[in-house]
């Protein structure tokens, strides 16, 4: 079974809001002091799912357009952020957003760039940024080198609900050739270690995009769990497993 893209974390909204990483305040304070975001920036978050990287934006004072095209996502993001006068939510694909031409001065895309069509995505933010604007693509990465990482990669073989062998965001990263204006970009990264219990464990796991549901796979999401639950028993310290997380951060003109 292949899904489309925008389907992929349908009924997945509240364990993805509940248990996803946020980014690191060291990297939203390079945006604001380094690279010229400021309360004056409108921002343009594509792909901004439940709102986890829009709302560090939107506290600076930032207005911020969040484009998904998933509607369980954006609801949340939606019920989540609705005090905020400076947050605006649009249902639409990053490949046209809807916004108009020249309407903002920086682009965001937070653990969403592997999901766009990349070609289709730049003609998209060339068109709707304001001369001299930038894109950021953002990434919480693990550390694949880390035993548990190793086993967990391991059980997408044989829990995974698609086909689909999307790259992830180390691969993507290693070329920025057809994306960014003559494939040059800013590099920032920052540590973002992760403490998890049990619950936290097993449902950032159940929300990644190949985990399966109880709706679609009974027997393979009771599956995974399962297994989750023996590699917590295998490797976690007093209840606790400690996560070697990272940020990175591509930035530049398109």
């Amino acid at each position: 079974m292949e899904l489309k893209n925008e389907e992929r974390f349908s009924s997945k909204a509240d364990i993805y809001k509940k248990f996803r990483p946020t980014y690191p305040k060291d990297l939203i304070d390079y945006l604001y002091s380094q690279i010229g975001f400021d309360q004056e920036s409108v921002i343009a978050d594509i792909g901004s799912g439940t709102g986890i990287c829009s709302r560090l934006l939107i506290e600076r004072g930032s207005l911020v357009y969040c484009v998904e095209p998933n509607g369980d996502m954006r609801q949340t993001a939606e019920k989540d952020l609705a005090g905020f006068k400076n947050f605006i939510s649009i249902g639409a694909p990053a490949e046209n957003t809807g916004l108009k031409d020249k309407s903002v001065d920086y682009i965001t895309a937070a653990q969403a760039f592997h999901w766009f069509n990349r070609q289709m995505f730049r003609s998209e933010c060339r068109r709707i940024l304001k001369p001299g604007g930038k894109v950021a693509v953002v990434w919480n990465m693990r550390d694949h080198e880390c035993e548990i990482v190793k086993k967990e990669n391991a059980l997408r073989a044989s829990y995974c609900i698609d086909t689909k062998g999307l790259e992830d965001g180390g691969k993507l990263a290693r070329d920025w050739s057809d994306f960014f204006e003559g494939g040059i970009c800013e590099y920032k990264t920052c540590r973002n270690d992760l403490v998890l219990n049990r619950e936290a464990y097993i449902g950032i796991n159940l929300s990644r995009s190949w985990a399966p549901t109880e709706k679609q796979d009974p027997e393979k999401h009771h599956g995974l769990v399962c297994v989750l639950n023996e590699l917590f028993d295998e490797h976690n310290v007093n209840g606790i497993l400690s996560f070697p997380y990272f940020t990175q951060c591509y930035i530049g003109r398109v």
